[in-house]
């Protein structure tokens, strides 16, 4: 009698069936990919847009539908633009390239150095240093645009490429990242042997500790390329003069016109700011094998 409820209990008519974890892992998934493409979809939305509006003329930019495309006059809006005002537009992208380009290389070479230094070195107030560093990353750039004014005014460098060079070329938040990513790749024993083979302090940080820190750089370079790429305050209060601006701010000076003089260079606008985020998605692309290199480095360690 027994033995019959025991086989009872454990025959597959009682038994309790478990979800299985394939089962599981498969909607964990699938869950996981839609909610990719929604995230995709919202951030590629407003690309969607820009491109179809940069391909209308001002007659189907405000009559056609904004989501699909009505004719195809791309090629005499870039040849508008390029042209408009003696070519201004192409001035305003060399000064974005330079402003962004030379503030961000100096910028993350200084940021390397520092959080290098704040890494590996020991000395008084050290740690209060770092706590400075990240206490100063914390306070918002908007605060600190009149002090730089102010004092950039005073030593004549207002309405000047060194007015936008100088604050890119100090980043806290640059320091904060160089610090975090030597303590995880550039190891205390490597240096000391270096030491010991006679090298000097500045061989070793350029010939050793910077080519380890190549991956690091890299994302400091263009968080720090994009930052000021898209920078817009900054430029508003140091630049007056057209021929110093940046792709920003001349873009936003031709979408103001429609109200100051009547002229509607919507169309211009929209196709000068399909042509600014090209720079930023050459750089993420040109950037991206250093940080397979920096994954596939910390996989085999």
């Amino acid at each position: 009698m027994a033995l019959t409820e025991e086989r009872a209990r454990t025959s597959p008519v009682h038994r309790k069936t478990e979800p299985d974890p394939a089962s599981r892992s498969r909607g964990g998934q699938r869950f996981l990919l839609v909610g990719l493409v929604l995230a995709g979809a919202y951030s590629l939305f407003p690309v969607w847009w820009l491109l179809v509006a940069a391909t209308k003329d001002r007659t189907a930019l405000y009559q056609s539908n904004g989501l699909w495309f009505s004719g195809w006059h791309l090629w005499d809006n870039l040849h508008q633009l390029f042209t408009y005002e003696d070519g201004i537009f192409l001035r305003w992208t060399a000064n974005s390239f330079l402003y962004a380009g030379v503030g961000s290389l100096g910028g993350t070479l200084i940021a390397l150095a520092t959080g290098y230094g704040l890494a590996r070195f020991q000395f008084p107030g050290r740690n209060l240093v770092f706590a400075c560093v990240v206490g100063s990353f914390l306070v918002p750039i908007a605060l600190l645009t009149l002090p730089l004014y102010l004092l950039f005014s005073k030593i004549g460098l207002v309405d000047t490429p060194w007015a936008m060079l100088i604050p890119c070329l100090i980043n806290p938040f640059s320091v904060y990242l160089a610090k975090v990513y030597t303590e995880a790749t550039v190891p205390f024993e490597l240096l000391e042997a270096a030491r010991i083979d006679g090298a000097g302090e500045l061989r070793i940080f350029f010939s050793i500790a910077l080519r380890m820190m190549t991956t690091g750089g890299a994302t400091v370079f263009l968080l720090a390329f994009v930052n000021t790429w898209n920078a817009f305050f900054l430029p508003l209060t140091v630049l007056r003069g057209e021929e110093n601006w940046t792709l920003n701010l001349g873009l936003y000076n031709w979408s103001g016109k429609r109200l100051e003089s009547g002229v509607d260079l919507t169309g211009l606008v929209l196709t000068g700011a399909l042509l600014s985020i090209v720079p930023m998605a050459v750089m993420m692309i040109a950037m991206r094998r250093y940080w397979r290199t920096g994954v596939t480095l910390g996989a085999l360690k």
